[in-house]
């Protein structure tokens, strides 16, 4: 039932919830550690794709010298408008533009970086085709990709307790798109199609994730991403019944106070 475009669909109330309830929960605890990396190499120019609400762009901002430009894009305007309305601590120009096909000159920026934004893209090679194409030679392709599911344990949790609400076709949109890129060796062949001759470095890194309480985990995951356009479709009535559901699943297994769970994710460095 569900579709490719729900999947890439950022729309509606999401881009606010997400940037509420998500950013804290999961990505900002790899933002910071995303800018460090970059910040260890020299750039004068950066690329920023599927920049979504802006949570690594605020840690490039912080983190690299203010002589170093940074362009940030995404192909939701809605997650653009967020994004902006949060700001950064120095300029970003902002550009929505399709990670597929990039408004930009050839060998225009130093790096290009993506956090949690490649397994949205539906031709992968391609985009790292025009990811290779902006780069200057020896410029760094960073990104970073979620680990299988079941190393990330709320949005596990979460996915396991939709099950029963819809036995025919459960939502499993996260373990599907988000989740659903991280074998080593697919990711090296999409690059090598997209370009690339060296050899990628993977990193592979945990980190908690924090929540006040099992409903913040529920609402971040069944209505701040595109899981809620899979309930939606299936039954709009039962977009808050899912959200109960999925935090009484998360506080049998976590508690139900401030909670942590496991978080696991692949860094992918290239050179061009």
């Amino acid at each position: 039932m569900s579709s490719p475009d729900s999947d890439i669909t950022f729309t509606g109330s999401i881009p606010k919830v997400y940037e509420s309830y998500l950013v804290p929960l999961i990505f900002a605890p790899f933002a910071g550690d995303m800018a460090a990396r970059l910040a260890q190499r020299s750039v004068s120019s950066v690329l920023e794709i599927a920049a979504g609400t802006g949570v690594v762009t605020r840690a490039l901002a912080s983190a690299l010298p203010e002589n170093v430009s940074i362009v940030a894009t995404d192909l939701n305007e809605a997650m653009l408008e967020q994004a902006q309305s949060v700001g950064t601590s120095r300029p970003v120009e902002w550009r929505q533009a399709d990670a597929a096909a990039l408004p930009f000159p050839d060998e225009t920026f130093d790096a290009v970086i993506c956090q949690f934004g490649v397994m949205f893209f539906p031709d992968k090679a391609k985009a790292f085709a025009e990811a290779h194409r902006v780069l200057r030679p020896g410029g760094v392709l960073l990104f970073n990709v979620w680990d299988r599911i079941e190393e990330n344990q709320f949005v596990n949790t979460v996915t396991t307790a939709l099950e029963p609400i819809f036995p025919q076709n459960p939502p499993r949109f996260h373990a599907r798109v988000p989740h659903g890129y991280c074998s080593r060796s697919t990711i090296k062949g999409d690059l090598a199609a997209g370009g690339f001759t060296a050899e990628p470095e993977f990193t592979t890194v945990e980190k908690r994730s924090e929540a006040r309480s099992p409903q913040v985990v529920a609402i971040a995951y069944c209505q701040g991403t595109p899981l809620r356009n899979e309930i939606e479709e299936r039954d709009a009535s039962l977009l808050g019944d899912a959200t109960v559901i999925a935090a009484k699943a998360i506080a049998r297994r976590f508690g139900t106070g401030s909670i942590s769970g496991k978080i696991q994710a692949h860094i992918v460095a290239v050179v061009k």
